[in-house]
Formats: structure tokens, sequence, C-alpha cells
């Protein structure tokens, strides 16, 4: 068994267990803090990745770019990384195989496949060219954590939160059937809908969680069995950023108050 293998085993585990938090990295020195935090895997954000680098999100780094990011961050931690591959960088099931690849081979043992159409914007790519899509990845990688994405309530389609609902689970049922291992659902935070999308799904189904959701414990007994960050990690610290920057002229020492060096030292080594 690789070491990649054997993380991807302990991504697994963590699934099968359920119930636990997945907050998304940006770079190395980010991912190093929260696993040095206890944290027992790290995800990078494809939206926090991208503006890290100056770009926008929606690959807006290709798949060459972004696979670099990801080998970055799978070199810096010994913990499972979960690779956020947005749309596959290309419409075709060879594209997703070949993004599926770019990752297992960069170290990641998770990917986040979005459903959205980057070519229609607001739109999502038909069912059964996305389950094609899925299959090619799981045939193209078989030891990867599929976790693939429905951005259904991320896009607010439907006329009314029951389309949505009849929606989402329509997809997460197909997702699942085409090979995939977790069903993701951004913008869905509501308890209540939560559980009927677990019970409608009928498989394993993750979140994202940002301000003003519930606390996680609430999620996982609602049905949920990962509960991840997105880019809201990297906000916070920018927004952190913006406060220092705005007086670091006339008060030097904000940087020692912000920054902890004595607690963050080990982490960095």
């Amino acid at each position: 068994m690789t070491e990649t293998t054997r993380r991807a085993a302990a991504f697994r585990d963590l699934h099968a267990r359920g119930g636990f938090v997945l907050p998304n990295c940006w770079d190395a020195a980010s991912a190093r803090v929260f696993v040095g935090a206890g944290f027992p895997a790290v995800a990078t954000s494809s939206a926090a990745v991208a503006w890290a680098r100056g770009a926008g999100d929606g690959e807006g780094l290709d798949r060459e770019a972004m696979a670099r990011e990801i080998a970055v961050v799978a070199c810096a931690v010994q913990a499972p990384v979960n690779a956020d591959m947005e749309a596959g960088y290309g419409p075709s099931a060879a594209d997703a195989a070949d993004t599926a690849r770019a990752a297992w081979e960069a170290g990641a043992v998770g990917i986040n496949f979005e459903d959205a159409d980057y070519r229609n914007p607001g739109a999502l790519i038909d069912i059964g060219a996305q389950q094609a899509r899925i299959a090619a990845i799981r045939a193209a990688t078989p030891d990867l954590v599929i976790n693939a994405r429905t951005d259904v309530f991320l896009l607010g389609l439907g006329e009314d939160e029951a389309a949505r609902l009849d929606m989402a689970v329509e997809r997460g049922r197909a997702w699942l059937a085409a090979g995939a291992d977790v069903v993701f659902l951004p913008g869905a935070t509501d308890p209540d809908l939560v559980r009927r999308l677990a019970q409608g799904i009928g498989g394993p189904i993750s979140l994202m969680a940002g301000p003003g959701a519930p606390p996680a414990a609430r999620l996982f007994e609602a049905g949920a069995c990962r509960v991840s960050t997105g880019p809201y990690p990297m906000l916070a610290v920018l927004d952190q950023l913006a406060t220092l920057a705005e007086g670091l002229a006339d008060d030097w020492g904000a940087m020692s108050r912000s920054g902890h060096p004595a607690r963050l030292g080990p982490v960095f080594g």
C-alpha cells in the first residue's frame, strides 16, 4: 500500500464514521495550522486558492495550476487532503478523468466535483452527462473519495424550496449511482431541509457551513456525514489582515498581537 492509498483509506474511514468537520485551506501554511489544531484531514477551497494566486473562482486557474497548488498542500501535511477541482476543467468525461488523475498524482485522496455548467452560467450540467463524468472519475481513480456536488441550492434553482429539494434528491441519487461516495450540497444548512435531503438521497451527504449556519452538531444530527468551511476561513483571515493593515503604520505591536509567534512556531517548525 502506498502512502497515498493509505491516506485514502483513512479519509474513507472518516466518512464511514461520520460527524467530522473538514476545514478548507488555501496554501501549505493554512493547511498546517488546521492540522496542528487537530483536524484529521484538510481540504482545499478552489475559490481561496485562486484568490491567493490573483485569479478568480470558477476555473480561474487551469487544471495544471490547481494541481500544483494541491501538491504543495499535500506535501506539507501528513493528513489526508481533499482537492476542490471545480467542474473538471472541461466538459467531457475524458476531461473529468484527467482532472481526477491530476488530483491523485498531486497527493489528494478526495475530490470535489461540481455540476455547474461554466459554459452556461447559472445552469447545471445534464444529469446523464454528469453521471458519465463521475463514472469516468471512478474508473480512472478507484481509490479516490468522490464528493459529487450539486449547485441546486447555491444557485437558487427551481421556483421554491420544494422544487429545489426534488432536484437535489434526483441529482444526488444519480451521482451515487454513477459511483460517487458522497453528495455535496452547498447552500443547504437548515436542519429540517438537511434531514429531508439525507432521507431522500439515501446515502452520505456533505455540507458547507459559514456565517449564520447552525452548529456542526445539529447538521450531523440532521444527517450530514461531513461539514466543510469553504472559503470562509480565508475571508476571516483577510478581514483581520485588513484591520491590521489599516493601523499598521501607527501600531507595530499589532503584528505581535495578531501573529501569536510562540503558539504558531511549533506548527511551522
